[in-house]
C-alpha cells in the first residue's frame, strides 16, 4: 500500500517544478541560454510560402493512363452526385494525361449534354468516335451528334 507514495510524491514534485520554471537569468548573465535572434528587416511586401508559389508548381502532363483512370473514376462519381462542373473538371483532368482515352471523351459528353453546353457535347463526342470509331454504341452516339446540331 505504502509503494505509490514515493511515486506520487515524485510525480506531483515534477509537475510542480514544471509549473514554475526558473527565472531568466539577469541582463549581462548569459546563463547559458543563446541570446534571442533578431529578424531580419523584411521589405513591405508579404513573401509567398515556396509550396504556395506557382511558378514552382508543375503543370507538364505526360501519358499517364493509371492517372487518367483515376481521374475518370472521381469524374464518375461526382457526376453519379449530380455534380456535373466536378466531374467535367476531373473528365478534362483525365484527358490531359491521356488525350486518346475514349471513355473519357464519352463521359465528358454526357456531361457536357447535362450543363446545356451542346458546342462542348458534339466536340466531346466526335472525339469519341474518333478515338474509338468501332466501339458497340457508336451508331447511339452518332444519333447524338445529329440531335445536337
Amino acid at each position: 500500500m505504502f509503494r505509490w507514495v514515493p511515486a506520487f510524491l515524485l510525480v506531483s514534485i515534477a509537475s510542480l517544478h514544471a509549473q514554475n520554471p526558473p527565472p531568466p537569468p539577469a541582463a549581462g548573465q548569459s546563463g547559458g541560454l543563446q541570446k534571442e535572434r533578431s529578424k531580419p528587416p523584411t521589405s513591405g511586401k508579404e513573401e509567398v510560402p515556396p509550396e504556395e508559389d506557382k511558378s514552382l508548381s508543375v503543370d507538364s502532363y505526360s501519358f499517364n493512363p493509371l492517372q487518367a483512370q483515376k481521374d475518370l473514376n472521381v469524374g464518375n462519381y461526382y457526376f453519379k452526385q449530380h455534380k456535373y462542373r466536378a466531374a467535367e473538371t476531373r473528365f478534362r483532368e483525365a484527358l490531359k494525361w491521356n488525350d486518346g482515352f475514349g471513355e473519357a471523351w464519352l463521359r465528358l459528353g454526357e456531361v457536357e449534354e447535362k450543363l446545356k453546353d451542346s458546342q462542348a457535347a458534339r466536340e466531346a463526342y466526335a472525339k469519341y468516335l474518333e478515338a474509338n470509331s468501332d466501339a458497340k454504341n457508336a451508331p447511339e452516339i452518332r444519333k447524338k451528334l445529329e440531335k445536337l446540331k
